[in-house]
């Protein structure tokens, strides 16, 4: 089965290099404030007085706060075009960024992470919305990918960059580099991102049009399958991004570098295996490749299950997690197509409820790997198995066949 990826209604502009590459920032600057700070937490709780759980609460407010605001800016976006939610999300982005940089409390902070949360969710829904607009057939299964690339790229540099940056700037400095680099990205945005979506291709305004629309979405039993697949497949990634420190450093000792150098390996290997697989549902299948990926990741996720039930190597334990984001990786540029190629008028509303998905699902399947402690690999094995598996079982039921256009 292949997807239906022409879309004659949809006015096009002219799309080169550097608007394709200012797609793939926008794509990247919300989840990157998840990562950037993370080295400085521990500095963060110290100055701020606040117990830790309450610190890692910013984490978890950045988190909710980038799948609603996909929620909010996707439908925004069909209504009023992609340039201008835009312009106003990196805009709040700056804003919010230079807030958190001056949070006298800990409660201030936490709601300030939320709101740049939903900044930042803007600029994931509006590159995938927008790339609906200007590509078709093959060049946007490889845009999904390119997404998929830039995602892990992000996953190495966020954590280094905030880890080098420490060593010159506290935590508060971090957060004003972040509001510095909102601003590159504005400025960028106001000279560099054309309207992609034509006003006779846009959707009417009311609550009573986007929840019509939702409807639509949900009564396709393919964006269905696809939006709830990639859920469970990134409830397991979470878990492993969650779970994975604790994994190697307070059951098999790794050093913070040792660490580091998993992570890096990992994300390298989600970087390479998005792209492969963007090419490969291009040439190939875009349902088979979302087969492979979650093949992959069972494969991967059964390998922790089994670590946690019986003494294993290291290696095995790195090998697991590898084949864990890989597949993950695979997943998604096929999700992607899947969930929007159908729906190139209201391609905002359909990838705000695929990136929330993503999100929540993720958000929910992260504390859960801890209930054992840190010293237990089962959870981990557990919650990814059951994910991986659940996934597969909604992409058998859901994806086996094309169900008919409503």
């Amino acid at each position: 089965m292949t997807a239906s990826l022409t879309s004659p209604s949809v006015s096009r502009v002219r799309v080169g290099r550097p608007l394709a590459t200012l797609l793939l920032v926008l794509t990247v600057f919300g989840p990157i404030s998840m990562d950037l700070y993370l080295p400085a937490l521990p500095a963060l709780t110290s100055e701020l007085g606040a117990a830790t759980s309450l610190a890692q609460l910013t984490v978890t407010a950045c988190l909710i706060g980038l799948a609603a605001g996909q929620l909010i800016a996707g439908p925004l976006s069909d209504r009023f075009g992609r340039r201008g939610p835009a312009l106003i999300g990196v805009a709040a982005y700056i804003v919010v960024s230079a807030l958190c940089a001056v949070s006298p409390t800990i409660e201030i902070l936490v709601a300030a992470r939320l709101v740049q949360g939903l900044a930042g969710g803007v600029g994931i829904v509006i590159a995938q919305a927008a790339g609906r607009d200007v590509y078709e057939g093959g060049r946007l299964i490889r845009f999904y990918g390119r997404l998929t690339v830039i995602g892990g790229f992000a996953a190495i540099v966020g954590p280094l960059l905030g880890g080098a940056l420490t060593a010159v700037l506290d935590w508060r400095g971090l957060f004003v580099v972040l509001a510095v680099i909102g601003a590159v990205i504005l400025l960028w945005v106001a000279v560099g991102f054309p309207e992609t979506l034509g006003r006779d291709a846009r959707t009417a305004a009311g609550f009573a049009v986007i929840g019509r629309d939702i409807r639509l979405l949900l009564s396709d039993r393919r964006f269905v399958g696809a939006v709830v697949a990639q859920g469970f497949v990134y409830a397991a990634l979470f878990a492993y991004l969650s779970g994975a420190t604790y994994v190697l450093q307070d059951v098999y000792g790794l050093s913070p570098q040792g660490y580091a150098l998993a992570f890096g390996l990992n994300s390298a290997g989600f970087m390479v295996f998005g792209y492969l697989a963007g090419r490969l549902s291009e040439r190939w299948s875009v349902t088979g490749t979302l087969i492979v990926g979650l093949v992959v990741a069972g494969v991967g996720a059964a390998g922790l299950l089994f670590a946690g039930l019986t003494a294993v190597p290291l290696a095995v334990v790195i090998v697991s997690l590898f084949l864990l984001a890989a597949g993950t990786a695979i997943t998604s540029p096929p999700s992607t197509t899947l969930a929007l190629a159908d729906y190139p008028q209201i391609a905002g509303t359909a990838s705000s409820l695929l990136g929330a998905a993503r999100f929540a699902f993720g958000g929910v399947a992260a504390p859960i790997v801890g209930v054992a402690g840190s010293l237990s690999i089962l959870p981990l094995g557990v919650v990814t198995t059951v994910s991986i598996a659940l996934a597969a079982v909604v992409a058998t039921v859901f994806l086996a066949r094309r169900s008919a256009r409503p």
